[in-house]
């Protein structure tokens, strides 16, 4: 079963609903940040990357960081801008946006989600966390006493939860805006106490939940869960800190793009001896198409041309879910024998380039920096991430690259 509650959300009064919400933390950097906070005082980026309101050489780990973040959620609150719902509700929050001319429309339910449901694996991952971005987190919700971004979770989808969120988006929406890069937000409040519990025991049916992104926050919420519950005498299970923030989507509604690889040298070698390398691993020739069509397929930018790398049977465990991979197939074969990547997770000759960048991004990247070498490859499917976290395996780094991403600041879950 899938545990849910209703919250009372903290959450921007309706006309400041498109300059408080923004972009997740993780998918800017912090001269990204400063750049799209710049002249918007309310943006939830001074709340979730508090480092922005600062010198460039701020370390964005350190004690006054985090006190401003702490000091600029409590401004947006104070001030007014944003509002504590009166009782626990759940929401409803559907994001549109164009991609490759098509429209791609998902609606999700936000709810606070089982923190014993995820230490007890049925909330899946399929991703291993880095210690410094867990702990950074983790000092943010302890800090903010929030959840100040939700967890992206898909589960099967299943039809009684389809009827419930059909009937309860008919109505009159609390936010809708369409975002400076396109995309359209909108969210519903599901307060009437029938509907919460249809949602509720609908959601009990769903064995599991599956983390599609949001891997450190949710491991964030994890640790601060137990702390808090240490150091609580005689702790019910119902206090706040026992769950955290998150949005469900079914699995058949989500967009996986593609997420390829830049690579900054050769590993000494020259581009001739390069070709020769990859060409005893892959079926390699050139092509003027950028985007591999099909799985097991890579196109390779090399020198200002590129090649489509075809995988040859044999050069893979077929029978294993992550080696069947797109991305660990390039690892195994590629990445690591010839360029020496050996783990991606913390090699720095490595970038990864989600796939809404582009084509362009890749060929810029390469262009900018003879020697260097860019892949791209074909996305996961969502039916792979299931299998994978059902087999209690973990994917290489970077293996998805979920579009649109949720905004953080529309819905915040505080833990008292």
């Amino acid at each position: 079963m899938s545990v849910i509650t209703p919250f009372a959300a903290i959450r921007p009064q309706p006309e400041k609903a498109a300059q408080v919400s923004a972009p997740p933390y993780d998918v800017l950097d912090s001269a990204e940040a400063h750049a799209m906070a710049q002249g918007n005082p309310l943006s939830f980026l001074r709340v979730s990357k508090p480092e922005i309101d600062f010198s460039e050489d701020i370390d964005p780990y350190s004690d006054a960081v985090y006190a401003r973040g702490v000091e600029n959620l409590n401004a947006l609150i104070d001030e007014g801008h944003m509002i504590r719902e009166a009782r626990p509700c759940l929401y409803l929050y559907r994001q549109i946006m164009q991609i490759n001319g098509v429209q791609q429309t998902q609606i999700g339910v936000v709810a606070a989600c089982s923190v014993a449901e995820y230490e007890a694996g049925l909330i899946k991952k399929h991703e291993l966390t880095r210690a410094e971005k867990e702990a950074d987190r983790t000092r943010h919700v302890q800090e903010t006493n929030a959840n100040t971004g939700p967890v992206f979770l898909a589960y099967r989808a299943c039809p009684d939860i389809d009827a419930i969120v059909t009937r309860n988006s008919a109505g009159a929406p609390v936010y809708d805006f369409t975002a400076a890069d396109g995309i359209q937000h909108t969210v519903w409040v599901v307060d009437a106490p029938e509907e919460i519990d249809a949602l509720v025991a609908a959601f009990s049916q769903v064995p599991a939940l599956y983390i599609a992104d949001g891997h450190h926050r949710a491991a964030s919420a994890a640790t601060v869960c137990r702390r808090r519950r240490a150091a609580t005498p005689n702790p019910t299970g119902d206090e706040r800190f026992n769950f955290f923030l998150a949005v469900m989507f079914p699995h058949d509604q989500l967009y996986i793009m593609d997420y390829n690889r830049f690579v900054f040298d050769l590993n000494g070698l020259d581009e001739a001896a390069f070709l020769q390398r990859v060409s005893e691993k892959f079926d390699v020739q050139p092509t003027d198409v950028r985007e591999p069509k099909q799985a097991q397929d890579f196109g390779m930018y090399l020198g200002g041309k590129w090649y489509l790398l075809r995988t040859r049977n044999g050069s893979f465990n077929n029978s294993c879910p992550v080696s069947r991979l797109d991305v660990d197939i390039l690892q195994q074969n590629l990445l690591h024998p010839i360029l020496g990547i050996g783990d991606p997770r913390t090699d720095t000759r490595i970038d990864f380039i989600g796939g809404i960048r582009g084509m362009d991004e890749l060929e810029r990247r390469v262009d900018e920096r003879p020697g260097s070498v860019a892949f791209s490859t074909f996305a996961t499917s969502m039916d792979q991430l299931m299998a994978i976290a059902d087999a209690g395996c973990t994917m290489p780094p970077k293996s998805t690259w979920f579009e649109p991403k949720l905004r953080s600041g529309l819905l915040v879950h505080a833990l008292d």
